[in-house]
């Protein structure tokens, strides 16, 4: 239908409607009046900016892209347009047509604080964060109690492992929304960053307050309550995790009912399923045979390089790689759950060690690739760049450089993957054997660490492995450290093997590599000795 300019004073009343039950949130009445005025004139603008956020809010991202298209196809001039259209591109993960969106709609209205906020998190998440905190800090300038963009650049400060300023940030922001839950939750994890976990507990039970469905929050306060040993709280919350970022998409909804430890299990299938990282199902795959000890067919899903580890494990009817076949089951539960299934305390780990044993094939095959000199100690600095705090878990080869001038010592490397900065200093150190590059999963590694005297690692799979193998282990830990590893001791009530060696300051590799060294050279003097000795 042809606009008729007859219509105007029509229009503009159906448009007032529709702008004013968009506002208050009544969408099923908007998005009728703006389907209404799209009648009289295909081409308005405003209805059509207007049903694509519509459909924005509701999820159905393929629709609102073309209101929004439509709407920009008949007016380019309309900053507010492309506004709403990086956002969309934003949700399809279309990150840089995002961002040229954004653009585009800053050229016709650069002021426009909206816009180059959105820009700054299209940036953020392209992995720009400098950058990204250039655009809040603009933002910022022209309006300093701009809430979201106070809260972006808090969050920005966090990617930059900047957590002190992002605390700053954050507070600036919530003198504006004090009762905020986002801020409260985003303030516990940069404090939980910090190694200050009682304060994130707080911030944490301060966001529930305001927002008791708020299961982030939940979350946040369950791991600052298991870092500090309250495993009661904290393993119980630890179940909101399943409503929080990527591992709410990983949730398994079988048909079977989730095992919490209530039901009994005699004459029962049930399955248990790793659900995180290689090192979670390492740790927690400990409870599979008390599990069979109550009377259950065990079956075991777990990632394909651990599939020949736990083959033979005791009490496991039947273990399936991720994305097997599985068989029918009355009960499932993901590995992390078990612990609160077993009520598990600090007093009452299951830490007995070795529940993990190298394959004798595989031992003998990799003897002969060994030095043969000993002692020999297996070195791994670094975990998975994807892992959300590798900044500050993972090291620099060249970190470990004093450990290697000590006499004596053979080193192997167990680094699986090496990075590109660390890799030339590898290949060209003398005193350091590379044997993972040609592992092809955690048995041939186990069959590695049975023949060392020691394992030197950073908070990874590796370490977990070394542990479970009832090796000894010096494990170097950040300042704040993952809550498994608890607080201000020295020692795991998971793994008694294990020696921790915490940064004492905040990004403080050097001292934590120092106090591993002279420790070494501790335990090195007897072998000193005795060499003299047989001279």
């Amino acid at each position: 239908m042809p606009y008729d300019p007859a219509q105007q004073p029509n229009l503009s009343r159906k448009l007032a409607r529709a702008q004013e039950a968009h506002a208050r949130g009544a969408l099923d009445k908007a998005e009728r009046f703006y389907n209404a005025l799209l009648q009289l004139c295909p081409q308005n603008f405003e209805a059509l900016h207007g049903l694509a956020d519509i459909h924005y809010r509701r999820g159905r991202l393929d629709t609102a892209l073309a209101m929004a298209q439509m709407a920009l196809q008949g007016d380019l001039g309309r900053a507010e347009g492309f506004s709403t259209l990086g956002l969309i591109f934003h949700a399809l993960r279309r990150l840089n047509e995002a961002l040229i969106s954004y653009d585009e709609g800053l050229r016709l209205a650069p002021g426009n604080a909206e816009l180059r906020n959105r820009r700054g998190v299209a940036l953020l998440d392209l992995g720009r964060p400098l950058e990204a905190l250039a655009e809040f800090d603009r933002v910022l300038a022209a309006d300093p109690n701009h809430l979201e963009a106070l809260g972006n650049r808090g969050n920005v400060l966090i990617r930059l492992n900047r957590p002190a300023e992002a605390i700053a940030t954050y507070d600036r922001a919530l003198a504006v929304a004090p009762r905020n839950a986002q801020l409260l939750t985003n303030r516990a994890v940069a404090l939980r960053r910090l190694d200050r976990p009682q304060e994130a507990v707080a911030n944490a039970v301060e966001a529930l307050r305001h927002n008791p469905q708020f299961e982030q929050a939940r979350f946040v306060e369950a791991v600052a309550r298991l870092t500090l040993g309250d495993f009661t709280a904290g393993w119980r919350g630890y179940e909101a995790r399943w409503a929080v970022g990527f591992l709410a998409a990983q949730r398994r909804r079988f048909a079977a009912p989730l095992w919490r430890g209530e039901e009994p299990l005699a004459g029962k299938t049930i399955l248990l399923h790793a659900e995180q990282g290689l090192g979670d199902t390492i740790q927690f795959i400990r409870y599979a045979p008390l599990v069979a000890e109550r009377g259950a067919r065990v079956v075991l899903e777990i990632q394909p390089e651990l599939v020949r580890l736990f083959a033979a494990m005791p009490g496991i009817a039947a273990i399936i790689p991720r994305g097997g076949e599985l068989p029918p089951f009355d009960f499932h539960c993901p590995l992390l759950s078990l612990p609160l299934a077993f009520a598990t305390e600090l007093e009452t780990v299951p830490a007995a060690v070795p529940y993990a044993f190298p394959d004798a094939a595989a031992v003998a095959a990799w003897r002969q690739r060994l030095p043969q000199r000993a002692p020999r100690v297996g070195v791994v600095w670094s975990g998975e760049r994807s892992h959300d705090n590798d900044v500050n878990r993972s090291l620099r080869l060249k970190s470990l450089l004093p450990l290697f001038e000590l006499p004596g010592l053979v080193f192997v490397s167990l680094q699986h993957e090496v990075r590109a900065e660390d890799a030339k200093l590898l290949h060209d150190h003398p005193r350091i054997a590379e044997l993972a590059e040609k592992f092809s999963d955690f048995a041939d590694t186990a069959a590695v660490i049975a023949q060392l005297d020691l394992v030197i690692s950073a908070d990874t799979a590796v370490a977990h492995l070394t542990g479970a193998l009832g090796k000894p282990l010096f494990l170097l830990l950040p300042f704040a450290a993952d809550f498994r590893w608890l607080r201000q001791r020295h020692d795991s009530p998971w793994y008694p093997t294990a020696r921790l060696f915490r940064q004492p300051h905040f990004a403080d590799w050097d001292g934590a590599v120092a106090a591993l060294r002279q420790e070494l050279a501790r335990m090195l003097l007897p072998v000193t000795a005795a060499r003299r000795l047989s001279a």
